[in-house]
């Protein structure tokens, strides 16, 4: 026989007197262990052993914020990405830098060699309009006719010269060499046994290796 139970069938399904079911608001526990909003733990998380928050659990709390986090933080692979991002930059503008650096030095050896070679034009146009008068003061020093206050000028012509590079050449008794001599009369001796220069009409001049004008003279060589 079995017992009549004294609760009626509203008690027994965990209502009030009266209280259907559809008057009963829907509850929900968020027992999530990390705040959706600032994705930090929230306190009372359940630690190494402990219980979750209000099932009375007295374990002890880790002090590790991150040991109660259901996900693995990115703030590493973050920084990983800004580095790399970082060290792309850099590489960038070094390689800017260097192409700058190149263009740089290419252009000051290109300018200076330009400015070189505007110097030597320069001076080979001067001497070229001051031949004539080289050669006028040349012969009067032949002829001895270079004496006192010309002689001082002639001197610090030349040697005004000699400072922009200016060679004068040409003496008698050196060996023709037709790169650098032009010869204007010609004689042959039996006894010679190469072609020399016997007479310099006109002295050559060159700056450096250059020749501005060769060396006119009469050479006298083997018939």
């Amino acid at each position: 026989m079995t017992a009549e139970n004294p609760r009626g069938p509203e008690e027994q399904a965990g209502r009030e007197p009266g209280q259907g079911p559809e008057d009963k608001p829907f509850q929900f526990t968020d027992k999530r262990k990390v705040d959706p909003q600032t994705s930090r733990p929230r306190e009372g998380a359940a630690g190494a052993g402990g219980g979750t928050e209000g099932d009375g659990g007295d374990a002890p709390q880790s002090s590790d914020p991150l040991e109660g986090l259901d996900f693995e933080p990115s703030g590493e692979a973050e920084v990983d990405a800004a580095v790399l991002a970082a060290q792309a930059a850099a590489a960038e503008h070094l390689d800017a830098l260097q192409r700058e650096r190149a263009s740089f030095t290419n252009y000051r050896n290109r300018a200076l060699r330009d400015q070189e070679a505007a110097r030597a034009k320069g001076v080979e146009d001067v001497l070229t309009a001051l031949l004539p008068v080289l050669d006028d003061v040349d012969r009067a020093r032949q002829h001895g006719e270079l004496t006192g206050p010309f002689a001082a000028i002639s001197d610090k012509l030349d040697a005004s010269l000699e400072r922009f590079g200016v060679e004068r050449y040409g003496t008698v008794g050196e060996e023709f060499d037709p790169t650098v001599h032009e010869a204007l009369m010609h004689q042959t001796d039996p006894e010679a046994t190469s072609t020399t220069v016997n007479l310099v009409i006109e002295p050559g001049y060159r700056i450096g290796d250059r020749v501005v004008r060769a060396a006119r003279v009469s050479v006298v060589g083997p018939e």
